[in-house]
């Protein structure tokens, strides 16, 4: 049980990458406080017998509901939510697309520490884990305002572990590569996940296969275990060497 008794809250955990962190969590000991701007996050809720608080990642008063819900044993927070514009030509990206994109991937992450933050450094330290995406190393073109706004999740995430460092508070970072079980992937496609568009995305992975929930969330449990506890800083590219 590697996270036993650790309090951990898990955003956009109604379904996806955020679903799987979640049960994996919970598997490994961990209260989790699930949270998703839909209301199907209290099915993963009721499954893995977590907590549901349904939120908005970008308000501050829902940040301060879910930390309220936590409690001062709160002991991790993976910034797991994500949103993207349609996979299409960067000029034809509506400003209120750029201003989300922002929001949901950024601006959620700066909120998440306004409010964990205190906590850890009243209980002593504990451990941001930040999802970012292949997307903010090697971007592809047609996604160039989601691709900007991972690469400032990778960027900030490494600034934040050299500032909360010395109140022993890891910040680290996971860059999953495309996976067609994610609400996003239409997203990234430009329309239908067809199969030609499946094979044009795995033709890019040298290990020949998508990253999967599970996979995503054993890399995070790691980071958020005690097993990485001289961790700190670092991105761990889930994505069968496709940045290589």
């Amino acid at each position: 049980m590697r996270l036993k008794d650790k309090v951990a809250i898990v955003t956009g955990a109604g379904s996806g990458f955020g679903a799987g962190i979640a049960r994996r969590f919970a598997e490994q000991g961990a209260q989790v406080i699930v949270n998703d701007l839909s209301p199907q996050g209290e099915k993963v809720a009721k499954e893995i017998g977590g907590r549901f608080v349904q939120g908005d990642v970008t308000k501050g008063a829902d940040w301060a509901k879910l930390v309220l819900a936590a409690g001062e044993r709160l002991a991790i927070v993976v910034n797991n939510a994500g949103w993207t514009h349609r996979n299409k030509p960067y000029l034809e990206v509506t400003e209120a697309e750029f201003d989300k994109v922002y929001a949901v991937n950024v601006k959620s992450i700066y909120l998440s520490a306004m409010h964990a933050v205190p906590v850890f450094r009243r209980r002593g330290g504990g451990s941001i884990v930040n999802i970012a995406s292949t997307a903010g190393i090697r971007p592809r073109p047609g996604l160039t305002v989601y691709n900007s706004s991972k690469g400032a999740v990778i960027n900030m995430s490494k600034s934040m572990a050299g500032e909360f460092g010395p109140d022993k508070i890891r910040v680290n970072c996971v860059n999953p590569v495309f996976s067609p079980e994610t609400g996003l992937s239409a997203e990234f496609a430009g329309g239908t996940v067809s199969e030609e568009a499946k094979k044009r995305f795995m033709a890019t992975i040298p290990l020949g296969r998508f990253s999967t929930p599970l996979d995503v969330a054993n890399a995070c449990l790691y980071l958020a275990s005690d097993e990485a506890a001289m961790i700190s800083g670092v991105c761990i590219e889930v994505d069968g060497a496709r940045c290589v």
